[in-house]
């Protein structure tokens, strides 16, 4: 038998900002954080996560943080997915 584990991210607003303000880290790392959020049962101010993401980068980084983690592939190692991710259609 298998038994199925939950993992939940506390905290996510104030761990998305300060994730986004750390100049090391890059849209794919806060992509994987974005996904682990959005998987949380806790409240989100996605408002202010979002606008933090679009001062740090711009609105185009915002749709590839939300599509990679929307989808998953921000924890897809393999580099064909990365370029497809990067090099997406619109």
């Amino acid at each position: 038998m298998i038994n199925k584990v939950k993992l939940e991210l506390a905290g996510c607003t104030v761990i998305l900002l300060n994730e986004i303000s750390r100049k090391e880290l890059k849209r794919l790392d806060i992509a994987m954080t974005y996904r682990l959020a959005m998987e949380s049962s806790e409240e989100k101010d996605w408002l202010k996560i979002n606008k933090a993401i679009i001062e740090r980068w711009s609105h185009a980084a915002l749709i590839y943080i939300k599509e990679a983690a929307h989808s998953g592939r921000c924890f897809d190692s393999h580099p064909k997915t990365l370029r497809r991710i990067k090099g997406r259609k619109k």
